[in-house]
């Protein structure tokens, strides 16, 4: 097979020749508009500078349909489910105006799908049936220093009675013992019955150690004179006796400080083929920027998060079980920053990049490493580099997901921080002591690069910015084709549009690339004027599809099991090279666990393949996945829908 990165400069190479040499014949004026918009879309419009770099095609929606897309993900029907919840607006929150779209970019038709809670910052998965589950979203934005008007915080409310839990419903007030001053409760709150401790030894009961309840409290009213400065303990209003002793709270300062997002509890199905949300059992644990990540049985691992009070939730990490719908959780505790790109290995352990989405302490959980989660032991990965600008970056398993090799891509510094990183991060998990080691350099630092896995092999980086949420119009409007066998960058046309902050990329079943979302702070250089939300969808067509005919791939099995074959139409065989099933998206956040491309053995026979899965369960996940075939040139046929079951 010709290397597409050398072809491609080839091309290149001959496309400036002939503009050159076109200039040199022209006058003046003309030289002048070399740069103009004109000459540039006459440029990229061209089947030689196509074939070398590829096409982006703007996509605008009706008025009616548009909507701030954060969440994307492809279905097996074929159709993009867009999901915005109130789009990081607050004005639609507080009407709770909460809006999901349902495109088909096929038909290039859109539909409205009713929001049953804000699914804004929440997290999701593909599951087994073909089903998206859904879990977590906002409760609460986040209010600004200076916003806050009434002072609050965290109280620990404690359970010394070991016979029974005690409930305390919404309004419940709390009374400082020492400084006097009274907070109410924003919601209800069970808290469990304390366990007793007895000597091991001996066998002599020892204490009670009471349940403890998490709880947001808030000031009465206005005003700076209701904070506190330190820890109290506090009475509860309307116990009385053996309760009113066994039941009180704990709380550090509840102050004016700036007020986090909370998340929520709530869980979804969402159903492709009857197109609409299906409750299910809430998690234990609420949470805003989770990661849900399939577990090599089918069940779904959820991860990290801020809670109903606006805490990172404290190392609490639950499991989905798709048979029963219902939560449970895991051994051990471990705590990641939020949205944390956690993979499942091909073992069957979790390997975990660094890279994350933001909200957390700068010293906890940011280690990259291998997490064994039965034993809940974790063994730190060396080698990153820029380790510090981990934040934001993307983490893509490079193809084929046999090789286990996973690359992290630019990043950012912690928060708000204008630092960013240029580099690229290469592991080999199959190594006996895996380390990273860097790749090739993006031209710039990037936060929010997006990265999609193409069928020939190669990754799609785009996007992103220097600086965080594309500060001083800093959106990096590039895009490069990463090919691992080379570990090089090749790049090709720039993306019309910026992507930064609440932004992704989908690969769909024809081999184009999706773009949408992006949020930027600030709409001007000068970062003066208020940021808009793209709402725009941008499409990518790869050089692969200029190459002339693309192979076909007919009728097949719907449905192959591990270890099984299915044989499938494939007009013109003999120049067929790679097969690969590549599982679909559901990304937001540019954190997208579900991406991965497996090889499968391929057999040709006439006019017919015969292609073989994997037995390993934990490599090939339940699910629905798209089959495509690539010849000699790379060029991939349209994908054939085939459920691993």
């Amino acid at each position: 097979m010709k290397d597409p990165s050398r072809r491609r400069r080839a091309r290149r190479i001959a496309i400036g020749t002939v503009v050159v040499l076109a200039l040199a014949g022209m006058n003046g004026p003309w030289l002048w508009r070399v740069g103009s918009e004109k000459y540039h879309n006459y440029k990229i419009n061209q089947p030689e500078y196509k074939a070398d770099n590829g096409h982006w095609k703007v996509i605008d929606f009706p008025e009616e349909y548009r909507q701030n897309t954060i969440h994307a993900s492809l279905l097996h029907t074929g159709k993009i489910l867009m999901v915005a919840g109130s789009g990081n607006d607050q004005k639609n929150f507080d009407d709770k105006r909460f809006d999901t779209r349902l495109w088909d970019p096929v038909k290039n038709t859109i539909k409205k799908v009713p929001t049953p809670v804000d699914l804004f910052c929440t997290g999701h998965t593909q599951l087994a049936d073909g089903k998206l589950l859904i879990a977590g979203g906002t409760k609460r934005y986040e209010k600004l220093k200076g916003d806050v008007t009434k002072a609050g915080g965290l109280m620990i409310v404690h359970n010394e009675n070991p016979d029974k839990p005690v409930t305390l419903p919404a309004g419940t007030e709390f009374t400082g013992k020492k400084n006097g001053k009274a907070f109410v409760s924003k919601d209800a709150i069970v808290v469990e019955r304390a366990k007793k401790v007895f000597d091991p030894e001996t066998g002599a009961f020892l204490r009670n150690k009471p349940g403890l309840g998490r709880i947001y409290v808030e000031a009465q009213r206005s005003g700076a004179k209701y904070e506190t400065g330190t820890q109290d303990n506090y009475r509860v209003r309307g116990l009385r006796g053996a309760d009113a002793r066994n039941t009180y709270g704990i709380a550090q300062k509840l102050a004016l400080d700036k007020k986090d997002f909370q998340g929520i509890k709530d869980t979804f199905e969402f159903d492709p083929v009857a197109e609409k949300y299906i409750k299910v059992d809430p998690m234990n644990e609420a949470r805003w920027y989770p990661t849900l990540t399939t577990l090599t049985d089918g069940r779904v691992l959820s991860l990290s998060g801020l809670d109903e009070i606006g805490q990172l939730v404290p190392g609490k990490n639950e499991v989905y079980d798709p048979d029963t719908k219902k939560w449970t959780y895991t051994k051990g505790v471990r705590q990641f920053p939020t949205y944390p790109a956690i993979f499942q290995m091909a073992d069957g352990r979790l390997f975990y990049s660094g890279s994350n989405a933001g909200y957390g302490p700068d010293d906890v959980g940011r280690d990259p490493g291998i997490w064994d989660l039965e034993t809940n032991r974790f063994k730190k990965i060396p080698g990153m580099s820029d380790p510090d600008l981990l934040e934001t970056s993307n983490t893509v398993e490079l193809p084929p997901a046999q090789d286990q090799r996973y690359m992290v891509v630019g990043g950012g510094g912690v928060g708000e921080s204008e630092e960013s990183s240029a580099k690229s991060r290469i592991v080999d998990l199959k190594e006996a002591a895996p380390r990273f080691r860097d790749g090739p350099e993006l031209d710039k630092g990037t936060r929010y690069p997006q990265a999609s896995v193409l069928p020939d092999d190669s990754v799609l980086v785009s996007g992103g910015s220097e600086d965080y949420r594309g500060r001083s119009d800093s959106d990096v409007r590039e895009a490069r084709l990463y090919d691992p066998r080379s570990n090089t960058f090749d790049k090709v046309a720039d993306p019309h549009v910026g992507r930064n902050y609440h932004s992704g990329s989908i690969l769909l079943p024809d081999g184009r690339v999706m773009f949408f979302g992006s949020d930027s702070l600030y709409s001007d250089k000068a970062n003066t004027k208020p940021g808009e939300f793209e709402q725009r969808v941008e499409i990518y067509t790869p050089p692969y599809l200029y190459h002339g005919d693309r192979p076909a791939l007919g009728a097949g099995p719907r449905t192959i099991e591990r270890g099984g074959s299915g044989t499938f139409a494939a007009p013109g065989a003999a120049s067929l090279e790679k097969a690969r099933l590549i599982r679909p998206s559901a990304t937001t956040h540019v954190t997208d666990i579900d991406q991965t491309s497996i090889a499968l053995d391929m057999k040709k026979s006439g006019d017919r393949i015969t292609v073989s899965v994997p037995e390993n369960r934990s490599l090939v996940e339940s699910g629905w996945y798209m089959l495509f075939v690539t010849d000699g040139e790379g060029t991939p046929s349209r994908a054939q829908w085939v459920h691993v079951p």
